[in-house]
């Protein structure tokens, strides 16, 4: 690669660099911080800072801060406008927050962890959710445990890191019985978790499935722990049929 082409490719990198660590931070950042976040010279920070705001992609707040850019939700809402699958599941959503007024999502695998899609809350002051976009180890998930189905013990292995196994209450969750709750999901075509990323949370997690009929998403209901066993059951039972008919089988 020419000195040229590889200037412009660290360009590129450190662009996608402080994009990734403006999503991680989750609100505006100071330059020093996103400095210290990226690695990337103080110049090029600023260079490419100024470059991203004229483009739309980035803003600039009065004390200095930046953040991303009107232009971003642009292009997020051309995105979703044009996957099918986000776009159809965005409507069941909807429809599953409307008919039992609990906070759904679309999750689904980004490498190595598990993320949320989509996220529409309930109506209710207390409710459970999950940032869109943000990384969560897999072990930690009902849904992790949907979409591994397909992979070996030895491949799921490799795949997550040890790290991962350990909750943030600091519990460990054992290699044997992860895959034991996989084998468990897949025979019952979906899985429920219990207090394990968050003490109170209840997680239902129903698989959604592309044409060969692997788990490629899954739809999900976050809500508490005391919710009512007759109401858990209407809610599995909807957010079932509603994987299923967003499912291309």
């Amino acid at each position: 690669m020419s000195s040229p082409e590889s200037s412009r490719a660290r360009g590129v990198d450190r662009v996608i660099g402080m994009l990734r660590q403006l999503h991680l931070a989750q609100r505006p950042l100071t330059m020093r911080e996103l400095i210290e976040a990226t690695g990337a010279p103080r110049s090029s920070v600023y260079e490419l800072v100024t470059i991203l705001a004229e483009a739309g992609w980035l803003e600039i707040a009065e004390d200095g801060s930046v953040f991303f850019g009107r232009v971003m939700h642009y292009y997020g809402s051309d995105y979703a406008q044009h996957n099918d699958l986000i776009k159809r599941s965005h409507q069941a959503i909807l429809a599953l927050v409307r008919k039992h007024d609990e906070t759904a999502q679309l999750c689904t695998l980004e490498g190595n962890k598990y993320t949320v899609v989509l996220s529409e809350n309930s109506s209710r002051p207390f409710n459970i959710s999950s940032e869109i976009g943000v990384k969560v180890p897999i072990p930690w998930t009902a849904t992790g445990r949907l979409l591994l189905g397909h992979l070996s013990a030895d491949e799921i292995h490799a795949l997550i890191p040890d790290e991962d196994f350990v909750l943030d209450n600091g519990k460990r969750v054992e290699f044997a019985d992860f895959l034991h709750d996989i084998e468990h999901a897949a025979k019952l075509g979906y899985c429920c978790t219990e207090g394990l990323s968050n003490t109170f949370r209840l997680c239902m997690a129903a698989p959604i499935r592309d044409r060969s009929g692997a788990t490629i998403a899954a739809l999900c209901f976050m809500t508490s722990r005391d919710t009512d066993p007759a109401k858990r059951d209407l809610m599995l039972a909807d957010l079932i049929g509603s994987a299923q008919a967003l499912s291309k089988i």
